[in-house]
């Protein structure tokens, strides 16, 4: 069997502890006729990976198994493919989501909307991450990447990328509306672009001044500070633009989410993309709170079409795959400004 390096997890601890360690593990092999096998080219590292990494989430069941290889965000070059596999040839290059495979039998696969089955398998939550050198999947869960995409350009677009997209058409954008983002990190800095391609009106929140200066110079209106101290960061919003149309909220805090529901004006919509205590909530105030996750393989396509057609900018940060207890530190001590992305 032949070997590969891999960044593995063998318990939840902190960043600080490093608990990814190298190591030879066997190499991934197509077992089914319709898989291909991607030589990995880069793969993003996102903060949910961080939250699994340190065990925030094991009351939500992740990582469902441990050791595990993590990162979900996958660009690659195809090196082999199944008997059955139409979609690509080798030397094609392909991205992968979180959604590694869906049962492609329920009602929400039958919907087209895969990524919400319930039997799914996620990318990085088994050994099938994306912090090694090769990974497998079947032909359908797999997206085609333009031979002049970057891998530092591309790999980030397969999470941060996906979530951004969808959670602009999820507020229903249109011209002027007004949309605010609240956090600009890798997935934040898209949703800025995306929102921009509907000709709305952005105005980006954050508490790191960097991430302000990116919003504000990939076309943000506005970009200001978040601040806790709720009422008078509300008064002088208002004050300044009004009440907003929408709110998108990608920063995992409770008190961004509620101050986001109440920036939004009545009849407001409330797109939450981040996981969190459910805030207060008026009905009467008529204003809709909708969830989201990642995308469809079709949203993913729509995706990569988006960013070639109007140049959406990634920003990313790129590092050997051996550095990922490094990059996942910085990314916790806000010191990555948008992407940081492991190449193998």
């Amino acid at each position: 069997m032949e070997k590969m390096r891999a960044m593995v997890l063998s318990k939840c601890a902190a960043i600080e502890t490093n608990p990814l360690a190298l190591t030879m593990i066997d190499r991934h092999e197509i077992t089914r006729p319709n898989e291909i096998l991607l030589k990995i080219e880069a793969c993003g590292v996102c903060h949910s990976q961080l939250h699994g990494i340190e065990g925030d989430w094991q009351d939500l069941g992740i990582p469902p198994t441990l050791p595990t290889v993590p990162g979900h965000e996958v660009v690659g070059k195809v090196v082999q493919i199944g008997d059955k596999v139409t979609k690509f040839k080798i030397g094609d290059r392909a991205g992968i989501t979180p959604l590694l495979e869906a049962c492609r039998e329920c009602q929400y696969c039958k919907e087209g909307k895969e990524n919400l089955c319930e039997s799914s398998t996620i990318t990085g939550e088994s050994f099938k991450g994306g912090y090694t050198e090769f990974i497998t999947v079947a032909e359908d869960f797999a997206t085609k990447v333009p031979n002049e995409m970057k891998p530092e350009y591309a790999a980030p677009l397969f999470c941060a990328g996906i979530t951004a997209f969808k959670a602009v058409k999820a507020a229903e954008p249109k011209t002027h509306k007004k949309i605010g983002i609240f956090g600009i990190g890798g997935v934040g800095h898209m949703a800025v672009q995306f929102a921009k391609v509907e000709n709305c009106e952005v105005i980006a929140f954050s508490r790191s001044q960097s991430h302000l200066d990116v919003a504000k110079r990939l076309g943000a209106i506005d970009a200001i500070h978040f601040s806790e101290d709720q009422q008078s960061f509300l008064e002088a919003l208002k004050e300044k633009h009004g009440m907003l149309d929408a709110a998108i909220v990608f920063a995992p805090a409770d008190i961004v989410t509620d101050t986001a529901i109440k920036a939004v004006k009545k009849g407001g919509l409330i797109v939450i993309a981040t996981i969190g205590e459910r805030p207060s909530f008026v009905a009467f105030e008529e204003k809709t709170i909708r969830g989201t996750l990642i995308g469809s393989t079709k949203d993913m396509e729509q995706v990569i079409k988006t960013c070639e057609k109007e140049k959406i900018e990634v920003i990313s940060e790129t590092f050997p795959l051996e550095k990922a207890n490094e990059v996942l530190k910085k990314l916790k001590n806000s010191q990555i400004e948008a992407r940081g992305v492991l190449i193998p």
